[in-house]
């Protein structure tokens, strides 16, 4: 795994010396038609900027239209099954989340439609993103710890919106919850881009999400960043480099709630298909042009050596997530 992190400014074309090789590659047989990323979440949130900045980079690399298909729905694995049953010819690729690829499992215990290690094949990761609570700059809270306060004196009055039931949004208020004592009433959303909205509105009181949905409003003051669910500050975005992570709010709470995305595909893929895929997405992963549009936005660029490394990182997953789930005690079937 390679990860690296810059400041940069701007966003140039997209390098025409990089992508006419792979056009003339690409008339050589595969892909021989438009591409379809499945996004298994509502259009407007981060997982859905994402693939659209993808889809937008890929062409000229692959020589092939590139659309984003939304599929949003029971904590992203209506998308995911879409995905999974699609003709495994290279042409659907699923954008998926850390808690689609290793937690659902342990959601959806009698109703998860599909075993991501048996019925998708691995591309890559993308990108990490780092958690933080968000409120509106007319709250009256102004740190973790004034939220934390209001919490415990009214337990339950203080709400908190999530991308949905079993996301890492959920899964990290369980966390804070547990680790301070608080009771902060959890409330799911199907996406973040309409929890976002209900924040803005003042329907809620807070956010723990991704950041990049976000970010535009708080460079124009409309919320507030209180805290990283992060164990350490994170520091490639200005915005962010100042907002408390969870060593020095919870000291000893061990909590680091980082997600990641990668792409996958239909099991049964040719190999060298799923080789072609991931050369051209390392290739767009690893320019200045999407460094500049993910890192400002709180998003961290990240990708694998190989399918198989990718792989492997999904299969040390499960663990981690299955722990976080029965710590949530969140069920969903």
């Amino acid at each position: 795994m390679t990860i690296r992190r810059r400041a940069l400014l701007g966003a140039a074309a997209f390098p025409a010396a990089l992508a006419a090789p792979a056009v003339v590659r690409a008339q050589a047989g595969f892909p021989s038609r438009t591409l379809r990323i499945v996004v298994p979440y509502a259009a407007g949130g981060s997982v859905d900027m994402t693939g659209r900045l993808m889809a937008q980079m890929l062409q000229p690399v692959l020589g092939q239209s590139v659309v984003v298909d939304n599929r949003g729905g029971a904590g992203g694995n209506l998308g995911a099954a879409e995905a999974a049953r699609s003709e495994p010819d290279g042409h659907t690729l699923l954008l998926g989340a850390a808690s689609i690829l290793a937690a659902n499992k342990f959601l959806y215990t009698k109703s998860m439609p599909i075993d991501p290690l048996k019925d998708l094949a691995p591309v890559t990761r993308v990108t990490t993103g780092t958690v933080y609570m968000t409120v509106n700059s007319n709250s009256p809270y102004k740190s973790f710890a004034e939220v934390i306060a209001a919490a415990k004196k009214d337990p339950g009055k203080l709400t908190m919106g999530s991308s949905g039931t079993g996301t890492i949004s959920h899964l990290t208020i369980a966390k804070v919850n547990k680790a301070t004592g608080a009771d902060i009433t959890h409330v799911p959303y199907r996406g973040g881009a309409p929890a976002l909205q209900d924040l803005l509105a003042g329907n809620i009181d807070m956010m723990f999400d991704v950041i990049p949905l976000s970010m535009a409003h708080v460079r124009e003051g409309r919320l507030r960043v209180l805290a990283a669910a992060s164990a350490e500050r994170t520091t490639f975005a200005e915005e962010l480099k100042n907002v408390p992570a969870m060593k020095e709010l919870l000291p000893g709470s061990n909590i680091d709630m980082q997600s990641w995305y990668g792409v996958n595909v239909p099991a049964g893929v040719p190999a060298d298909r799923i080789a072609r895929l991931h050369d051209a997405i390392v290739k767009v992963v690893d320019t200045d042009e999407f460094r500049s549009k993910m890192e400002p936005n709180g998003f961290t660029t990240v990708v694998d050596r190989s399918p198989a490394e990718y792989g492997a990182y999904i299969a040390s997953q499960e663990a981690v997530w299955r722990a976080l789930v029965q710590e949530s005690g969140a069920s969903l079937d």
